[in-house]
């Protein structure tokens, strides 16, 4: 059965499954395994996750549990092109609407595209400087 709501649960089971599957991919996977281990029951996981949850959250939600800028560490993981960020997307994609109805994981999607499209023009801009 699809889940029809961004709740906490369900957030939380999308962010648990993606990087699952984030870890395991040759393009993308390496970026996070370098920054904080191969292991998503390790600390550095475990507060990666429990963050992306209450951004995702806020994202959905409107949920204030979210503070920060959400780019600058992003910075410093390295050489990530628009290729490395298309994968991300196809990745999350996929997750979304694995496990959400349609209308719902639209929401998801769209909103991680802006947010892909962000990441891009901010690390354009650091490039710049």
């Amino acid at each position: 059965m699809l889940f029809d709501t961004a709740d906490r649960v369900t957030v939380e089971k999308m962010v648990h499954q993606f990087y699952a599957i984030i870890i395991k991919d040759d393009i993308v996977g390496p970026f996070f395994i370098k920054a904080l281990g191969n292991d998503l029951k390790n600390y550095a996981w475990h507060e990666h996750l429990n963050t992306l949850n209450n951004f995702w959250l806020m994202m959905m939600n409107g949920e204030k549990n979210y503070w920060g800028d959400p780019f600058p560490p992003h910075a410093f993981l390295g050489n990530l092109t628009p290729e490395i960020f298309d994968r991300w997307l196809e990745l999350f994609h996929v997750t979304v609407y694995e496990l959400f109805t349609p209308e719902m994981a639209d929401k998801f999607y769209k909103k991680s595209e802006v947010l892909a499209g962000r990441f891009m023009e901010y690390l354009k801009d650091e490039d710049d400087e």
